[in-house]
């Protein structure tokens, strides 16, 4: 084997050179902690619409396969999804943040998130350099679903009503019997919320919802939730690095955490408590953010750990 030619350091970039190899270094301890452990990563948002943000993740994730560690990738893909709609005319609302799916727009949904968004992640990751494999949730009956209810209760009569939001559903049972044979493996999976009812329904899943259920079927050390916000803030508008279970359910009483934060706080909160070691809101804008979360003290958003 021909061993590579090296070149002279030029003695102006030796600062530069001398601190990547101080961030190796420094970055040694936390690749022998998380060895072997899997990680469940929710991708989507701004960190999957923007190019250069999609490129270093996937080339981050496959440094984290390099380095011994599972990925395990679940994304969204909402305005994909929205934009799809609207060249095919098909109209769609949205109850409490969550789109009314009929059997045309369950259709789409499926196309769009099983199709043309999880094989670009693919293809991303399998560039960089990994082995990355899209799935859905309905192959090998990974994500069993059942229908979402739920209830609104009219300001005037005071009367709850059961809202019915077509193919929406949540998680009833993770089969994970695909991902422990990846984790032995070199391959990184990919997948889409789908999920597949009793009937043989398909069912459209909160990408978040769905990653909190695989983390906590796999016994994941991690799921890490990349959004377009800083994290989770206080009343003074500063980052809370982290929270107990018992001060995040404090700060949704008190009305710190509000709006859409709350159910992506509650998945965590759900996924800690049934045994994932932890659970971090982080910023997908910012660059090589699940690097900055798995390999430094710092983080890059908001941990949930449990009491």
């Amino acid at each position: 084997m021909t061993p590579p030619k090296k070149t002279p350091l030029p003695p102006e970039e030796r600062d530069v050179w001398m601190r990547k190899a101080r961030t190796l270094s420094e970055a040694l301890p936390f690749m022998r902690e998380h060895a072997g452990a899997t990680v469940v990563i929710k991708y989507g948002g701004h960190a999957m619409g923007d190019a250069a943000l999609a490129e270093q993740f996937a080339n981050d994730i496959v440094l984290l396969k390099q380095v011994g560690i599972n990925p395990v990738i679940v994304h969204g893909g909402g305005p994909q999804i929205g934009r799809m709609l609207d060249r095919l005319k098909i109209e769609s609302d949205f109850v409490d943040g969550l789109r009314v799916t009929d059997q045309a727009t369950v259709d789409i949904v499926e196309m769009v998130l099983a199709g043309s968004i999880n094989k670009e992640i693919v293809t991303a990751i399998n560039r960089a350099g990994g082995f990355a494999i899209g799935m859905s949730g309905k192959d090998g009956n990974l994500i069993r679903a059942r229908k979402l209810r739920r209830t609104k209760k009219d300001p005037d009569s005071n009367i709850e009503r059961v809202l019915d939001l077509g193919y929406v559903g949540e998680p009833t049972e993770i089969t994970p019997h695909l991902l422990d044979m990846f984790r032995e493996s070199d391959v990184i999976p990919v997948i889409a919320p789908i999920g597949i009812g009793p009937n043989g329904e398909t069912f459209n899943i909160n990408a978040d919802t769905a990653a909190g259920a695989i983390a906590a079927a796999t016994g994941a050390y991690r799921l890490l939730m990349l959004t377009d916000i800083t994290g989770v803030l206080d009343k003074d508008g500063a980052l809370i690095p982290d929270m107990t279970v018992t001060e995040a359910r404090k700060h949704i009483a008190e009305g710190t955490i509000k709006g859409g934060m709350i159910p992506k706080v509650e998945t965590c909160l759900t996924a800690v408590e049934q045994g994932v070691d932890g659970a971090v809101i982080i910023d997908g804008r910012v660059p090589h953010a699940i690097l900055l979360e798995i390999f430094t003290p710092h983080g890059a958003g908001t941990a949930v750990w449990n009491d």
